[in-house]
């Protein structure tokens, strides 16, 4: 059974319980936390009740169902912590508005501290060191992200959220190797990668809620950055596929800098080497 939340360990949900989310949710419970989470997979049930995680089956959407509403305000009663982690694929299109019930609800039930799992997707793919300022609704960065992280930053917000925009996913079942091995005619052969592996996903974001850093932005992203042509053909061969070719080019990318969360947070990531990474994909 999971504890009764204290003033120091005050109930936590988890909103989506994925790749991500869900050993998250893991890693909170075995520190102490009450945790509750929600996922769309009714199979997943169980495994989450097992690791000591209250579980709720939700389907978010634009208009909520009268089901789905119930449920969503009885996972958030109690809370005071929600961590919002909810992928913009998930909306088709209409991400602020799959998120407005989700707001709305945070309010309602008196949430005091939002801790939204973004991406640095929000950046345009320019070929400089994007910090947290540089996040503009550029047409090539993801502008659906940027509005829906401004709905729950906006100064009048009932809570304190902080932002995470985190790189490229790597980790278990998310092995790089794979995301381009035997493709041809790809660009950017010289564009720097910005990845992360699950383990410094998982540090990052407990380190946050124990340190109660809130109201802050931060990048979170491994700060080995290799070519892309570099890297993917090393990946590819790490796991003996066939490896990706390049078009000849020197058009380069963004580069992501997560010193702001290194300075202000103290995190030190176990997976700074992308190379060393892969092996633990």
């Amino acid at each position: 059974m999971a504890p009764t939340p204290t003033p120091l360990q005050p109930l936590i949900a988890v909103l989506g319980c994925g790749w991500l989310g869900l050993p998250l949710a893991q890693a909170l419970v075995e520190e102490g936390y009450a945790v509750a989470g929600s996922t769309t997979t009714p199979s997943r049930l169980l495994k989450m009740r097992d690791a000591g995680i209250t579980p709720y089956l939700l389907e978010l959407g634009p208009t909520l169902t009268a089901t789905d509403q119930d449920t969503l305000h009885t996972m958030l009663t109690g809370a005071r912590v929600l961590v919002l982690n909810v992928p913009p694929s998930a909306a088709k299109g209409h991400y602020v508005e799959l998120l407005q019930p989700v707001y709305q609800a945070a309010i309602d039930c008196g949430v005091r501290h939002v801790l939204f799992v973004s991406s640095t997707g929000v950046y345009a793919d320019e070929p400089r060191t994007m910090t947290e300022d540089d996040a503009l609704a550029a047409p090539d960065a993801n502008s659906e992200l940027l509005r829906a992280e401004s709905l729950f930053t906006a100064p009048d917000a009932p809570f304190a959220t902080t932002v995470v925009r985190l790189a490229g996913l790597i980790g278990p079942r998310r092995a790089p190797g794979r995301f381009l091995a035997g493709r041809t005619g790809l660009p950017k052969p010289q564009a720097p990668v910005n990845l992360i592996h699950l383990t410094d996903c998982l540090g990052i974001l407990g380190r946050i809620i124990r340190q109660r850093a809130w109201g802050r932005t931060f990048n979170a992203s491994a700060a080995h950055h290799p070519t892309r042509q570099e890297f993917y053909t090393a990946a590819a061969a790490h796991l003996e596929l066939a490896p990706p070719t390049f078009v000849e080019e020197d058009t380069l990318g963004k580069c992501i800098d997560s010193e702001l969360l290194r300075q202000e947070t103290g995190y030190m990531f176990q997976f700074d080497d992308l190379n060393e990474a892969m092996k633990y994909c």
